[in-house]
């Protein structure tokens, strides 16, 4: 079955939920991005003399990532049977007890307990690529998804700088911020928010054995025009992961800057998101193509990684580690957009969270094993271990997607039809 062999969203309700989205997903991303700045700080505290720093913030991530693992394909899966906006109203509403619990602290299992609930409530973002998949045809997906993802990205900018700022006041305060603004989602999406997923596209049962990450994981690796996309996808996801969760304790330990700095930088790869989502990337596909864009991203990560191990390595220069920074960053959402705008394609609307729920899993998976391997190298080697192995593994990355694609793109049937890394 074909994207268009099943109703979409009626037109009225397509127009209302657009700019609801977009709200969220600002509202969303700024909530997460907020502690930021002040989360190896806020981890400092609990760490007597503050050892292996690197480590325990490498720890609470992938705890977090771990119950998303577990969970997130089970929403995605609840919402292609129960509708998109109960799912999407639990999981943020999860994420407000989360970042409270964070908030109020007390101990390292305070901040473990409020990451485990935050992940298994972690069906935010997975529901919104549903969302946007049910409002829009699969032609404009990619371009779409660059959109929310450069509005996204204002909320990348506001949320470090907020972060950063709050932190002058109490280190705390951006924790207890995100999770009102996660409540403001939950309340926006319960009042306002339309649901798209239509009752005649739903599918009809559940079984249990669907639920399970696993099964979903390996269903999607089945299928052919899915399996390069996955691929490419899980391994340029660990350098990012590496990225994400320790570049602010490579700041501290290098540059000995501090929240304020941190966040700043932040807002600044927000900025650089917003210009080339927003501005550049429907002309970066039309002149290179979802694949070519895929790609050029790889290689812009690949020069940023170096960039960050030259920094700790060779030269200790906040240019050269703000520009690293920007560039790999700016590179990750181009390359995240169209890629999600492929794999979108490639499945109908029935499809659409079962998707959402594995690509989210996959993702988990990385996220789990990347800021543990990262801390572990950080601790153990040395403070550029991450980064070289990054930029080894997105090197390689480069290598088996553009190879595995360009073969895709030859076999017959369906799937180069579906497959836009045919073209």
């Amino acid at each position: 079955m074909t994207n268009q062999s099943v109703s979409p969203a009626p037109t009225g309700v397509a127009k209302r939920a657009w700019p609801l989205l977009i709200a969220i997903s600002f509202l969303a991303t700024m909530g997460m991005t907020i502690v930021i700045p002040v989360l190896p700080f806020v981890v400092q505290r609990y760490l007597p003399g503050g050892t292996n720093l690197a480590l325990w913030v490498g720890i609470l991530e992938s705890v977090y990532a771990l119950c998303a693992f577990l969970a997130a394909p089970a929403l995605g899966v609840l919402s292609d049977r129960y509708g998109r906006k109960p799912v999407l109203i639990i999981s943020v509403l999860g994420s407000a007890v989360g970042y409270l619990l964070f908030g109020i602290g007390g101990a390292i299992w305070v901040l473990l307990l409020s990451r485990i609930i935050d992940g298994l409530t972690a069906g935010d973002m997975p529901v919104l690529f549903a969302y946007l998949a049910d409002i829009t045809p699969p032609e404009d997906r990619a371009k779409r998804y660059g959109m929310l993802g450069a509005l996204s990205g204002v909320g990348f900018m506001i949320g470090p700088a907020a972060g950063g700022l709050l932190a002058q006041l109490d280190l705390n305060a951006p924790v207890f911020v995100t999770a009102a603004i996660a409540l403001v989602v939950g309340v926006l999406a319960a009042v306002a928010l339309p649901e798209t997923h239509r009752p005649e596209n739903r599918i009809t049962s559940v079984k249990l054995i669907n639920l399970q990450p696993f099964t979903i994981v390996k269903d999607a690796f089945a299928r052919r025009e899915l399996r390069a996309l996955l691929i490419g996808f899980a391994l340029i996801s660990l350098p990012f992961a590496f990225f994400v969760n320790n570049f602010s304790v490579l700041a501290l330990d290098t540059l000995n800057w501090g929240p304020t700095q941190v966040g700043l930088l932040t807002s600044g790869i927000g900025v650089t998101d917003i210009v080339i989502q927003g501005g550049l990337l429907g002309l970066l596909i039309r002149l290179m193509g979802d694949r070519g864009v895929v790609i050029a991203g790889m290689l812009g990560q690949l020069i940023g990684c170096i960039g960050l191990a030259m920094t700790a390595t060779f030269v200790p220069s906040a240019a050269l580690f703000g520009s690293a920074a920007l560039l790999f960053g700016a590179s990750q959402g181009a390359q995240t957009a169209a890629l999600e705008g492929m794999l979108s394609t490639a499945v109908d609307a029935s499809e659409q969270g079962w998707l959402a729920g594995a690509f989210s899993s996959l993702g988990s998976v990385t996220q789990m094993l990347g800021p543990l391997l990262a801390g572990w190298l950080y601790a153990s080697l040395s403070h550029t271990a991450p980064y070289w192995l990054g930029a080894v593994v997105i090197g390689a990355a480069t290598v088996v997607l553009w190879r595995s694609t360009r073969a895709t793109s030859s076999c017959p049937g369906p799937i180069a039809a579906s497959d836009p890394l045919a073209a």
